[in-house]
């Protein structure tokens, strides 16, 4: 059984680590939708979608490489264009995990079944969050895996962020 987890990941934190390892439970074969990947680089999208792709992947086990697939999807502003999009680039899938009411409800149409993902330390562990706590220099590298955090080093993230 395949399911499909999409996110922006801005950037991959442990809370999506821990969704992703949920995930890996119910399913053979997870496909990743890496969203927003149209979308240039701004002040609440400041990752591209290839250095979002590498957050991941340096992130990740072997045994968990083995099961995803990562597929770029693009923001659109028709809901049922941004569906059919999704069928164009994801493989068949039986599972969507998702806790957005929107996804919910467009998939709940269909014959997926929408998963809800339990989420992990929410109040701390959200992109928003931690691109605030890089941008004014606060204790952030806790809050993601290493993986992410050598990445995030890597691109002078801090910098990047302030200048958005």
């Amino acid at each position: 059984m395949n399911g499909l987890l999409i996110g922006r990941f801005q950037p991959f934190h442990l809370g999506h680590l821990d969704a992703l390892q949920f995930a890996l439970t119910k399913v053979d074969k997870l496909w990743l939708g890496l969203g927003s990947a149209n979308k240039t680089i701004e002040k609440n999208n400041p990752f591209t979608v290839e250095e979002r792709k590498q957050m991941i992947l340096s992130s990740i086990n072997d045994s968990m490489k083995n099961k995803i697939s990562i597929y770029f999807i693009p923001d659109l502003d028709n809901h049922v264009k941004w569906v059919e999009k999704i069928d164009s680039i994801v493989p068949k899938f039986d599972i969507i995990f998702s806790n957005d009411p929107l996804t919910n409800h467009l998939y709940s149409k269909r014959e997926v079944q929408v998963i809800s993902i339990p989420f992990l330390k929410r109040d701390q562990l959200s992109g928003t969050r931690i691109r605030n706590l890089i941008k004014s220099d606060q204790k952030w590298n806790d809050l993601v895996p290493n993986g992410t955090k050598i990445l995030l080093e890597n691109l002078d993230a801090k910098n990047r962020l302030e200048i958005l």
